[in-house]
């Protein structure tokens, strides 16, 4: 089962932790790993030490993951490009590599957000792009996953989702094995947007955990956030069934209650007083719910869906509201029934 492919080769683009923790957990199941960096001089630390020392430290690189940051090097050859860049980095980057990309190539977005301003989701900023010069097959691969316990092989389950079932199918056999479980599943739009706001939630669960209002409130933001999370999404088309699966519920628990979580870390800080320009510039890797939080908005406002959570976060994000004050609005809501 753990076999390499004779001749498979992936290209991962993006050397962030969770980029970093898929070249190393899909290590024994290809033949070739090329791992994108924008920085040159951390693909070079990567190449001698074996070492992502700045986003995933105290984890081995395979020596059959090579690290680049040649774009087109890193494409050449690829069966499956895998898009693990930041969200606002997603349509440039796409279009960057469009002159080395072919139509035999299976996409996978691995990258949990929202695009600013067009507020599209990440696998619809993959096929606009990547249209431009053919149609992509392009799958979404999401779930709870903290990228150290994926590096360091903890038994982790994950989606594969995409309308193409042969896709989902093929990239679930290829990207299983011990320690990752894929489970297929046809509906990206719920996926997707359970990735992407279950980032917001987390915020608002972290700046319950730095106050210190308790589990009772931490529970509350969980349920009731994902009520929200799910209301947007069948408003766009996904199904409620996959808001209670491994991209909806599962990941939004282990965002809201996991000390590796970026976004609720983003959160406690929040709740100490310290202005949200200063958490972020601390922040050596990026807290997706920070920008995802002001599109997640934008789209409860286009599709006129309930999201009182989401909006008190982006309040308080925005500096017009204190987090003690946002609780306070939030449990003064007019009664309704669950």
């Amino acid at each position: 089962m753990s076999a390499p492919t004779a001749g498979s080769s992936i290209a991962i683009i993006g050397a962030g932790s969770w980029g970093t923790a898929l070249s190393i957990v899909l290590a024994p199941r290809f033949e070739c790993i090329r791992l994108w960096a924008h920085e040159a001089d951390l693909v070079e630390r990567i190449f001698s030490t074996r070492v992502n020392d700045v986003f995933l430290p105290g984890f081995a690189v395979p020596l059959n993951v090579e690290p680049t940051a040649d774009l087109g090097y890193a494409l050449a050859g690829a069966s499956i490009v895998v898009g693990v860049m930041p969200s606002r980095f997603a349509r440039p980057l796409y279009r960057r590599m469009l002159p080395h990309l072919g139509r035999e190539m299976r996409f996978v977005s691995a990258t949990k957000g929202l695009e600013q301003g067009t507020l599209l989701r990440m696998s619809e900023v993959a096929r606009q792009a990547i249209g431009e010069k053919f149609e992509p097959r392009v799958a979404v691969l999401s779930g709870p996953t903290f990228a150290r316990e994926v590096a360091g092989g903890n038994p982790t389950a994950v989606v594969i989702a995409s309308e193409d079932a042969e896709l989902a199918g093929s990239i679930q056999r290829e990207f299983s094995g011990p320690t990752l479980r894929l489970y297929g599943n046809d509906d990206p739009v719920g996926v997707e947007l359970g990735a992407a706001l279950k980032n917001i939630i987390a915020i608002g669960a972290g700046i319950c955990d730095g106050i210190g209002v308790g589990s009772n409130a931490i529970a509350a933001v969980i349920t009731r956030g994902l009520a929200e999370i799910t209301r947007l999404a069948i408003a766009l088309g996904g199904r409620p069934r996959t808001l209670s699966g491994l991209a909806g519920l599962g990941d939004l628990v282990l965002t809201c209650t996991g000390n590796l979580s970026r976004n609720r870390a983003v959160g406690i800080e929040l709740s100490k007083g310290r202005k949200l320009a200063d958490i972020v510039d601390s922040m050596r890797m990026i807290a997706e719910g920070v920008e995802t939080t002001a599109a997640a908005c934008d789209l409860a406002r286009r599709y006129q869906v309930d999201m009182p959570i989401t909006v008190q976060i982006d309040a308080i994000l925005r500096g017009r509201i204190s987090p003690r004050a946002a609780i306070r609005e939030l449990m003064e809501r007019e009664l309704k029934p669950e």
